[in-house]
C-alpha cells in the first residue's frame, strides 16, 4: 500500500536558519585572506566528507553493502555526521524509504513529481521531514553509539571547524569548514535533484534514475544513479571498468588493509542483462538502418 502523500510544502525558516547562515559565512572566503593551502583543505575535506555520505551513510548505512567492526561503523558514521547532513539514522532511514517509492507517492525528493529546488534542498528545511523513522532503520537503531550520535549529529562538524579555528584561525575555518561544507551539501543534493533528469539510462527501472559521468565524479561514484537502483545492494555503482567510482576504490583499499570485508557487487546475471540489452539493440539498429 502506497503512503501517504502530504503535499505540505512549508518550510521551517526558523529551524532552517542555520543553513543559510551556513551559506552566507562561506561568502567570508571573498574578505578573509587567501592562500592557496586553504583551497586545497576546502577540496580535501570536499572529498573526505563525500566519502563519509557515499560510502558510509549511503552504501553501508543505508544499503549495507559491506560489513565493518562496530568501531570502524562508528567512525564511518562520525565523519558522515561531519559533514552536517544530520543524523545517521535520520539519512539511512529516509534513504531507504526513498527507495521503496522512488519517483512514486511517498518519495520525499522526487524531481520528477516535485521540481529541482523541492528534491534539491526544500524537503530537507521541511518540518514534515524532521523526524527519524524509526521502523525504517531497527537493524541500526540497536547500537547505543549511532543513537547518540544520530541525536547529536551537530558534535562532528562542530568539533571539526573548532579544529580548523584552532590550526590556522578563520580563514583556514572559513574556507575549510564553511565554503566545504557548502560545495559538499549542494554536491550531495544533486544526486536528489539531477540524477533523476539529466543522464542515460541503462535499465529499465520503475523510476526515472539516470547515469551521469559528471555527477559520479562529484561524488565519488553517486553518478551512476540508474545502475543504483536496478541494483541497489551493490558496493560498487560503477559496474563496469570505465565508470569511475573512487569511494568503490577507496573501500577495496580498506578491505585490503583488514578494516573493512564482504563487499558485495553485482552478479553476472546483471551483467549479462546488460550485455543481452546492447545486442537486442545492436539488431534492432542494424535492422532498421537496412
Amino acid at each position: 500500500m502506497d503512503k501517504v502523500v502530504d503535499h505540505d510544502h512549508r518550510i521551517h525558516w526558523a529551524v532552517s536558519l542555520p543553513f543559510f547562515g551556513v551559506h552566507l559565512v562561506a561568502l567570508a572566503a571573498l574578505v578573509v585572506p587567501f592562500h592557496w593551502a586553504y583551497v586545497g583543505v576546502a577540496v580535501g575535506l570536499y572529498y573526505l566528507r563525500m566519502f563519509g555520505i557515499t560510502a558510509g551513510y549511503h552504501r553501508y548505512f543505508a544499503h549495507r553493502t559491506f560489513k565493518t567492526s562496530r568501531v570502524f561503523q562508528f567512525l564511518l558514521a562520525w565523519l558522515g555526521a561531519s559533514s552536517a547532513q544530520k543524523g545517521v539514522l535520520w539519512w539511512s532511514a529516509h534513504h531507504r524509504n526513498h527507495h521503496k517509492y522512488s519517483d512514486l507517492p511517498g518519495d520525499a525528493h522526487s524531481p520528477v513529481r516535485e521540481g529541482f529546488w523541492w528534491s534539491h534542498v526544500g524537503w530537507i528545511l521541511a518540518p514534515r521531514y524532521e523526524e527519524t523513522e524509526w521502523d525504517r532503520v531497527t537493524d541500526l537503531s540497536k547500537f547505543a553509539e549511532l543513537r547518540w550520535l544520530n541525536r547529536y549529529h551537530l558534535v562532528p562538524p562542530f568539533v571539526l571547524a573548532l579544529g580548523l579555528l584552532l590550526i590556522g584561525g578563520w580563514p583556514l575555518m572559513i574556507w575549510g569548514f564553511f565554503v566545504s561544507t557548502v560545495l559538499l551539501w549542494h554536491g550531495t543534493f544533486t544526486i536528489n535533484s539531477l540524477s533523476h533528469v539529466f543522464g542515460s539510462r541503462r535499465y529499465q527501472t520503475t523510476d526515472d534514475s539516470r547515469n551521469n559521468v559528471v555527477l559520479a565524479l562529484l561524488t565519488m561514484g553517486e553518478g551512476w544513479h540508474n545502475n543504483h537502483h536496478h541494483y541497489m545492494s551493490s558496493v560498487n555503482q560503477g559496474f563496469y571498468w570505465w565508470e569511475i567510482d573512487m569511494s568503490y576504490y577507496i573501500l577495496r583499499l580498506l578491505e585490503r588493509l583488514g578494516l573493512v570485508w564482504d563487499l558485495r557487487t553485482p552478479p553476472q546475471s546483471v551483467l549479462v542483462l546488460r550485455q543481452a540489452q546492447d545486442e537486442r539493440l545492436a539488431i534492432a539498429r542494424w535492422w532498421t538502418s537496412g
